[in-house]
């Protein structure tokens, strides 16, 4: 075998290996050693990052369908090793994230900074700056896959954090941890900003306190002025996510939201690029949820157009939701929507290592990544 045969060779089983872990899960019993898996919240929910051949995915592990996924993982031992197993063969070597330091630290007010923001990934800092929403309390009106409330009646986190909160935080997390990025999300305010302000204040906050990469999320705003002031406080880049691409799959899973119809979205994000540049606007779409392959293959076609990254995810079943026991889309389902996205990522060079922060930036909760395209991005 050819260098070039056996690095596709890798590849190709990185691809495969990644995309069956996100589908099926992860089985662990003992997560000392690294770092803790997430509970609840606005997402990545129920999932533990993990590293697997170079590149760490978040894997869910607290998902039904987990409960029964044929992987298993030996305890991290004292720096975070493991080894994968499938039905019991070892597989690949693992190596989970240690506990940040920053986790161990609390406010002058006794708050622990983990209540504030949460380690991602290996290397990015998020959080929900409202952990409330105006549609989630009402079942007319809700996102069915949303957890956004969970962490909060659990006590897992706090319903509002200050800019002073989280500048404080992200400061520690650069200094202790490396953290390289910070994303910054938020319920929807019954203020037709629709949480832009909020994220204005403490992006300023958070740049002027650690100069890190943010990016900022919030539903498409009535004026989209906002994109201009949200990149003056210090956003890097934006996302305005759909989740789903057909109304009728919208309007059923997301009816409070599914108000909003595509059209304003693909308003909002022309005007966002302009202010954000190509590739540094983009927009969540969970596989899964009732869109076919083709149809997300077409929306992802028209969003790139735009110059925005369609960040498709395979849907995840949170415990305490609507879509509980919904099941996630299956390993084939996801190379099949994420081996000609990534070639189109590629041709459009609009690679997730071109955008300068952000979910797609991460890359975590998807193997998107490993299916891109880099040579057409290079040429």
């Amino acid at each position: 075998m050819t260098a070039n045969a056996f690095q596709t060779s890798l590849l190709t089983r990185k691809q495969l290996l990644t995309s069956e872990l996100q589908s099926l899960g992860l089985r662990i019993t003992n997560e000392s050693g690294s770092a803790n898996s997430r509970r609840g919240g606005a997402g990545p929910s129920d999932h533990k990052a993990v590293m697997v051949m170079g590149t760490t995915i978040m894997v869910p592990v607290h998902t039904r369908p987990a409960n029964h996924s044929p992987f298993t993982a030996d305890p991290p031992d004292s720096v975070g090793r493991s080894m994968l197993y499938r039905d019991g063969v070892a597989e690949a070597p693992l190596q989970f994230p240690p506990q940040p330091r920053f986790y161990a630290l609390s406010t002058f007010d006794g708050i622990p900074y983990w209540k504030i923001a949460q380690l991602h990934s290996h290397n990015v800092l998020a959080t929900t700056v409202l952990q409330t929403c105006i549609r989630y309390g009402n079942s007319s009106t809700k996102c069915q896959f949303c957890a956004i409330g969970e962490s909060l009646k659990a006590g897992r986190t706090i319903a509002r954090k200050t800019p002073e909160q989280l500048a404080e935080v992200a400061r520690a997390a650069q200094q202790l941890d490396g953290i390289e990025q910070v994303i910054l999300t938020t319920g929807t305010p019954a203020t037709s900003d629709r949480g832009a302000a909020i994220l204005c204040e403490v992006t300023a906050a958070i740049k002027h306190a650690t100069g890190l990469a943010i990016q900022v999320q919030c539903e498409p705003p009535d004026d989209f002025d906002w994109f201009q002031k949200l990149k003056d406080a210090g956003a890097d880049t934006i996302g305005m996510h759909l989740e789903a691409w057909d109304e009728e799959v919208r309007a059923h899973i997301m009816p409070g939201k599914a108000e909003v119809p595509v059209s304003y979205y693909l308003k909002a994000f022309a005007a966002a690029v302009e202010v954000f540049g190509r590739g540094q606007v983009s927009t969540y779409l969970l596989a899964g949820l009732g869109d076919s392959v083709e149809g997300l293959l077409s929306a992802s076609r028209q969003l790139i157009d735009l110059g925005v990254y369609p960040f498709v995810v395979p849907f995840v079943p949170i415990g305490g939701t609507q879509l509980q026991n919904h099941s996630p889309p299956d390993a084939s389902f996801m190379r099949a929507l994420l081996e000609p996205l990534g070639n189109m990522l590629g041709d459009a060079q609009m690679t997730s290592d071109t955008v300068k922060a952000g979910c797609a930036k991460c890359a975590a909760c998807s193997s998107l990544s490993t299916f891109e395209n880099k040579t057409a991005c290079a040429a």
